[in-house]
């Protein structure tokens, strides 16, 4: 039987507006409102939405008119005629909602429903194309295929463009894992290279400084002799010196080979709150912190740490003399910890109130053999962030004008804490 003019017209408009449609990747939301515009233009319908249904509820994706704020709002599906087209997977006609109500409800004004599921490749109903009419009409068999042509194109758009979304998290998920891998693979290869330096450095300063110590040890045995001669002043005042120099020497020698020798740790379990009070009486005899308060917070828990307590003694000894040295009499150092159990962490706080560093000088303050001090050997922080780097820790210094200096040392605190 031959098809009427208007069916072959309404064929060809078919044909050119699935032509028409052009989906690229990302633009799925102009691609779905050409869909509802060319479903309400065939079928001479008053609107036409594009919805995904997931967990009983809808959400309209596209439309043929203008929603205006109500485009993103979610629906449940309980009652609606759509929820017949989704728990049915099949395409629903209603040529009257008024007479006919055993398929739930439409939209307020519309009489006429044509419902048809989105279906993906693999057979999984992800949403519907629903078209309203405002009065009563009836829907022909070519109708029906018709919006079901449509359907399968938004249907295979929706899914591809999901999967798409897929990939690209996906693909950022593994950039990101990369990145961190590499920033790693770094890390370690940094700390190598560092070992290996170091390792040499060691083995070179402990000829060196065995080659010197030698001879400096006779030449201060020799500059304590005359110590007991009667000497003038002015001779008295060049042994002093003499003897002075010779110290920090050794000083020095001494420093220099604690930083270059590998660091092995005696490691224990450390109440750390126990252990700075039990150590506090020692930061407060030091010379550095004559005329000053050294003031110490404990945490409000008990907190513990997996170290070695002469080496942390160090650190501790090194950074609260630092910060002595910043003030004057009269003012307080104080020596804070706190923990968070969410980042299995405790944290040092040692705070001073002098003079603030300059941030051109901050990052340099731990490198070997830099001082801002006239008679420093540039080594103390140094050798501070290498034990509190083999503890894996670390060592952080804030330094400004309203706030003044503090060094923060990190460490992690024991399994079971």
């Amino acid at each position: 039987m031959c098809c009427s003019s208007g069916d072959w017209q309404r064929k060809k408009r078919t044909l050119e507006v699935l032509s028409s449609l052009s989906y690229r990747t990302g633009e799925i939301k102009r691609y779905l409102q050409e869909i509802t515009l060319g479903v309400s233009e065939l079928l001479e319908l008053d609107w036409s939405v594009v919805t995904l249904c997931q967990g009983g509820f809808e959400r309209v994706l596209a439309s043929s008119i203008d929603l205006g704020n109500s485009s993103n709002d979610v629906y449940s599906l309980h009652g609606l005629v759509t929820g017949t087209v989704v728990n049915t997977q099949q395409s629903l006609v209603v040529e009257d909602t008024k007479t006919c109500v055993d398929y739930g409800k439409a939209p307020e004004g519309y009489r006429a429903y044509l419902g048809v599921p989105l279906r993906t490749a693999q057979g999984e109903v992800i949403g519907t194309i629903c078209s309203f009419h405002k009065t009563p009409r009836h829907f022909t068999a070519e109708e029906v295929q018709i919006a079901e042509l449509f359907a399968e194109r938004a249907a295979t758009a929706i899914d591809n463009y999901y999967l798409y979304q897929q990939q690209l998290q996906f693909n950022h998920i593994l950039e990101a894992e990369v990145a961190r891998r590499t920033e790693e693979l770094r890390a370690a290869q940094t700390k190598l290279v560092e070992q290996e330096r170091l390792a040499a450095i060691g083995e070179f300063a402990a000829c060196i400084i065995h080659e010197i110590r030698n001879p400096l040890t006779t030449m201060k045995m020799g500059l304590n002799f005359f110590q007991r001669l009667d000497l003038s002043e002015s001779a008295k005042e060049r042994l002093s010196l003499a003897l002075d120099e010779a110290s920090r020497l050794e000083r020095l020698l001494k420093e220099i080979l604690l930083y270059a020798k590998p660091q092995s740790l005696q490691l224990e379990k450390i109440d750390i709150n126990q252990f700075i009070s039990e150590i506090l009486p020692s930061l407060q005899g030091m010379p550095e912190a004559i005329g000053r308060q050294i003031e110490f917070s404990a945490a409000i828990n008990v907190v513990q740490i997996l170290g070695d307590k002469d080496k942390l003694k160090q650190v501790l000894i090194n950074i609260v003399r630092n910060a002595c040295e910043a003030i004057p009499e009269g003012e307080s150092v104080k020596l804070i910890i706190y923990s968070d159990g969410n980042n299995n962490q405790v944290y040092i706080n040692i705070h001073n109130s002098g003079a603030p560093i300059p941030p051109e000088v901050l990052p340099n303050l731990t490198k070997p053999f830099y001082s801002t001090k006239s008679s420093g050997t540039g080594l103390g922080l140094a050798i501070t962030k290498r034990i509190v780097e083999t503890h894996n820790g670390e060592l952080l210094i804030e330094s400004t004008v309203t706030e003044g200096t503090t060094v923060r040392v990190h460490l992690p605190l024991t399994a079971n804490c």
